[in-house]
Formats: C-alpha cells, sequence, structure tokens
C-alpha cells in the first residue's frame, strides 16, 4: 500500500498525434549481459518535473546497479515525442501520461506500461490566471484561450471536466499548446487567459508573477486520477524480459522511498528540474503507487471514451506489460 505525499504537483500531461508505424523498440540485436540482462545500458525518458522522481532515486540508492542495470535519463517533452523515440530506439523506455498511451494504443500503436509513476493529489494541477485578469471563476473562461503542453492529452481533458461542472465544453474555448516553463510569460504577455499549469511552475508563478488559482483539475471526476506511467514497445518489452524486470524492481523499490520519504525527493528534484530546494521543500506532490492497478487505469480509459477521446471502449490489460517475478 503506498501512501500519498500530498501536493501541489504535477502535471504534466501529453498529447499523442501519431502515425501507426511498424513494430518499434530498439533497432539494435541485444546482447546479454550481466546478470543475464538482454541490456545492461538503457535510455529512459523523463519530463523535468517531480512525476519521475523514482528514476533518480533509483540511480542515487544503486537500485538499478544491484541489478546489473546502468540508466541514462533522457530529458523528453512529453508523450507525443517520447513514443516516436521509443519506437525508433532512441529511447528504451519512457515516462508517459495514461491519456496519450490510451490514444496511442487505440491508433494502434503497439505501447506496452510497464510500471506505474504517480497519481493525481490535490491543487496538482490547477487553472492559473494572471494577477490582474478579470477571470475569477471556470464559467469565465467562455470564449478564451487556455494554454495546455499538448492537446489532447490529459491537461486538455482535466480542463474539459472542469468546463463540464462550470456549464461549458471544450468547444467553449480555444487551446493552445506552450511548453510548462513557457507558459508564466506568456500569460503575462497577453498570448491566453489562462492556462493548465503543473508543479513547480504553479509554485513559481504564484510566487513571482503572483498567478491566482480558478480550479482544481483534479476534483470530481479526475480524483486521485492516476497521471503517468513508464512505457515500452511490445517488441522491446518481449525481446528484453529480464532487463524490463530489472528495471521494474529497482523503480518499485524507488517508488516506495517517493511515497514514504519526502526529504529523499527535496533532495533530488534540484539535480534534475529547475526547482530550487526552497521550492522544493513547500511544493506539494501526489502520490508514487508502486505498482501498476489495472482497475485503477480503467478509470482514465472510462473517462477518455465519455469525452469522446476514444471512440470504442479499451480494456486497459491489454496494454499493461506483465511484472517482474521476485
Amino acid at each position: 500500500m503506498t501512501r500519498k505525499v500530498h501536493c501541489r504537483a504535477l502535471i504534466v500531461g501529453v498529447a499523442v498525434s501519431l502515425t501507426i508505424a511498424g513494430c518499434g523498440g530498439s533497432s539494435e540485436t541485444p546482447s546479454t549481459g550481466g546478470n543475464g540482462l538482454e541490456k545492461t545500458t538503457i535510455k529512459v525518458g523523463a519530463l523535468p518535473i517531480p512525476d519521475p522522481v523514482s528514476l533518480y532515486i533509483a540511480n542515487a540508492k544503486g537500485f538499478f546497479k544491484e541489478e546489473g542495470l546502468t540508466v541514462e535519463p533522457v530529458t523528453v517533452t512529453g508523450g507525443a515525442a517520447a513514443i516516436p523515440m521509443v519506437k525508433s530506439g532512441q529511447l528504451d523506455i519512457s515516462q508517459n501520461n495514461y491519456v496519450s498511451a490510451f490514444l496511442a494504443a487505440s491508433k494502434g500503436e503497439k505501447i506496452k506500461l510497464v510500471a506505474d509513476m504517480y497519481q493525481a493529489g490535490p491543487n496538482a494541477y490547477n487553472i492559473m490566471v494572471a494577477k490582474n485578469s478579470p477571470i475569477k471563476t471556470v464559467a469565465d473562461l467562455k470564449g478564451k484561450k487556455v494554454l495546455v503542453n499538448n492537446l489532447r492529452n490529459i491537461a486538455t481533458l482535466a480542463v474539459t471536466t472542469q468546463l463540464k461542472v462550470a456549464g461549458l465544453t471544450e468547444n467553449d474555448v480555444s487551446f493552445a499548446e506552450k511548453p510548462f516553463p513557457d507558459m508564466g510569460q506568456a500569460l503575462d504577455n497577453g498570448e491566453a487567459d489562462a492556462a493548465f499549469i503543473t508543479e513547480p511552475f504553479i509554485t513559481a508563478n504564484q510566487s513571482t508573477r503572483g498567478f491566482r488559482k480558478i480550479a482544481d483539475t483534479m476534483t470530481g471526476q479526475m480524483e486521485d486520477l492516476p497521471i503517468a506511467g513508464w512505457m515500452a514497445t511490445d517488441d522491446w518489452a518481449r525481446k528484453n524480459p529480464k532487463t524490463l524486470a530489472a528495471f521494474q524492481r529497482a523503480i518499485a523499490k524507488a517508488q516506495n522511498v517517493a511515497s514514504t520519504d519526502r526529504k529523499e525527493i527535496e533532495k533530488l528534484l534540484p539535480t534534475y528540474t529547475k526547482i530550487d530546494a526552497k521550492t522544493a521543500s513547500v511544493i506539494t506532490l501526489g502520490t508514487f503507487p508502486s505498482a501498476l492497478s489495472a482497475s485503477r487505469l480503467q478509470k482514465v480509459a472510462d473517462l477518455m471514451l465519455e469525452y469522446k477521446y476514444l471512440d470504442s471502449p479499451i480494456d486497459v490489460k491489454s496494454v499493461i506489460a506483465a511484472p517482474s517475478n521476485g
């Protein structure tokens, strides 16, 4: 049982607009290495936000090393970029939000979720406006432009659920893409009216720009929503079962650390994000589950169907890779 480290962090999410293409995974022929692993060195994509902190915990505490595995983190911007990178072999495994993953799977992409990463908590994903904005409520967003990091991903879905509560639909606003680090300046410049923002940018924009929250998107239907996990191609997972199992065991250990020891998170955030030590000590965090749960993830797929992100239902069990043994 994981414990929640309550927070205002994350989101990060990411849209997928992909062409259905070949089988994916690394084009290199794997060679058996230490501990019988098919690959002893792998490249893993991660966003520079709190969600994937377990990757860095596992490296820092030697969990990967204990498994005979060397993991090289690679910074990615989100699922839209990560899926082509794992398909081409540039990455072996990558962070991806579940909305983007299920959208990709619905389009025929042969991907597998291999480990859980992050689940929402209160104020983890907020709709925010500039200090002097006349916008006070979600209802005031009618006819306005809202920034998200990617279109048709967890950000747009989360905002749309809040629009519904306010009696609006996604057609009542216009969404525009902007990387999280650039949203603050964009709102101050008048390029948009509101933004879907995650940590550390929630805290940063509140403290330096005076931004105001008009809604916590992870309420109602979205409460405790699973946000992101680790993904590989089906081809890579089948060709590298021992390497995958090693990764899964190490990440599970690191997730347990993240869920019980906030100080470890605070120590590592400044090493791979733009979060300084002071900010790391005050941001709030969601939950770090240690195992994938099909029943929890099905909630994401069902919401996507309700809001017409999917044309037909998805059984998420078909997208989840088998857990490691031992």
